[in-house]
């Protein structure tokens, strides 16, 4: 992987359990989360996941299913999301503070047989994470981890 990436895809979530609905663009509010998402305030404001480890975990349960499966809002494609809490992750203008692991619950079961116990490795089942400068993000932005002033990390 490398330091940089790029936004791949994006859903909004208009109630809990409900469908994910793919988005070209989303406005990220600040201390609340992805505008229109059922998910607001809280740390876990915005969950993403990674192009790269999503087509992995597929090959690992021999089947193929749309990422919107992952019920995550952001789809992330360059960058390794493992170990990453605390790390600042920068969409386009708007910069997010991963706070940890999202675990996959009994719903990736649902989807596939064997995908939620695939998910509990590297961090299958993505980040969540805090907004802390909102904005607008579209499908195809920069994707990069920052440092919490805006730097880049090495």
């Amino acid at each position: 992987m490398t330091d940089s990436g790029k936004l791949v895809a994006l859903w909004c979530k208009r109630a809990k359990r409900g469908p994910m609905d793919p988005c070209a663009q989303a406005t990220l509010v600040a201390g609340r989360g992805m505008r229109g998402n059922a998910n607001q305030g809280g740390k876990r404001q915005v969950t993403i996941i990674s192009a790269e480890r999503w087509r992995e975990l597929q090959q690992e349960v021999g089947v193929e299913l749309a990422p919107s499966a992952r019920r995550a809002n952001l789809m992330i494609s360059g960058l390794d999301l493992v170990h990453s809490r605390r790390r600042v992750l920068q969409i386009g203008d708007c910069r997010l503070l991963i706070h940890g692991e999202t675990r996959p619950c009994e719903r990736m079961e649902e989807a596939c047989t064997g995908l939620q116990a695939a998910m509990r490795e590297r961090w299958g089942g993505g980040v969540f994470a805090e907004v802390l400068t909102g904005g607008e993000i579209t499908v195809g932005d920069p994707v990069a981890w920052v440092e919490a002033g805006g730097m880049h990390t090495p």
